[in-house]
């Protein structure tokens, strides 16, 4: 009962509606939109625990004005050579960090940081402005997008997505394939002698597609290095994203 007091506080100040939190499968609403939450960590940074925590409770949890929370844990490469390398670390995170930081951050890429729908960025343990974009993401419109059907075989993932309510802007569709959950125990560095738990941890992530209309279409995913489907544990992410990075406004995901 403790800890189940402690996560609907948490939730409380974080504007999710804990009874959606703690709903049976099957019983939460339909979400009104699908917020994309990027994480840039690292395990070699001993300010990220903290918001590795913070992503972990809020994962997949809706709030109280109806927004599923999808996160997605992005870790760099520039704390590699600092003791410790990231075995979940790639370039494609930190170059795509880099594009970010160029547009909202004026001191530049830092860990952990938090983007929210391509558009708020902020310091990624700061429940506060986590809660403070949410209510600003709230307002705005979000186009539709769904995954119609997803097929895995032993050279990827065969999607078919559909996006409806486009206004003829150009739009990037990304796709991202995710560990539901991943642990190291770090032998040096910053972080030297702690477990460390993430969720969502990005494997790949690919722009697959640029759509202009309202559109159905397929794509085929490879799957990266060492990613094994089967049983439970991934997840696909696809959402719709303004050219050169810009404002997340539809997204959608599915276990695999």
């Amino acid at each position: 009962m403790q800890l189940r007091y402690l996560l609907v506080l948490l939730f409380t100040l974080l504007g999710i509606s804990a009874s959606s939190c703690f709903a049976a499968p099957g019983e939460a609403e339909r979400p009104a939109s699908v917020v994309v939450v990027e994480l840039f960590t690292s395990e070699g940074c001993s300010s990220c625990p903290p918001a590795d925590a913070l992503l972990r409770e809020i994962n997949l949890k809706q709030t109280s004005a109806g927004q599923l929370i999808v996160g997605i844990s992005e870790h760099v490469t520039f704390w590699n050579d600092l003791g410790w390398k990231d075995p979940y670390s790639s370039p494609v995170f930190t170059d795509r960090q880099g594009v970010y930081a160029s547009r909202l951050s004026p001191q530049g890429p830092y860990t952990p940081q938090m983007i929210l729908n391509g558009r708020d960025q902020f310091v990624g343990s700061d429940s506060g402005a986590l809660e403070r974009a949410l209510r600003d993401d709230a307002r705005r419109d979000h186009l539709a997008l769904r995954i119609v059907s997803s097929t895995a075989s032993g050279s990827g993932v065969d999607v078919r997505f559909a996006l409806a309510g486009h206004q003829s802007k150009p739009l990037d569709i990304v796709a991202v394939l995710t560990d539901d959950a991943d642990r190291s125990d770090v032998l040096r560095g910053e972080n030297n002698g702690k477990l460390l738990q993430h969720v969502s941890v990005a494997r790949s992530l690919t722009r697959v597609a640029k759509v202009k209309d309202d559109a159905e279409e397929s794509i085929h995913l490879p799957l990266p290095n060492g990613f094994q489907l089967g049983g439970s544990g991934h997840h696909l992410i696809l959402f719709a994203q303004e050219p050169q990075q810009g404002s997340i406004v539809g997204a959608a995901t599915m276990p695999l």
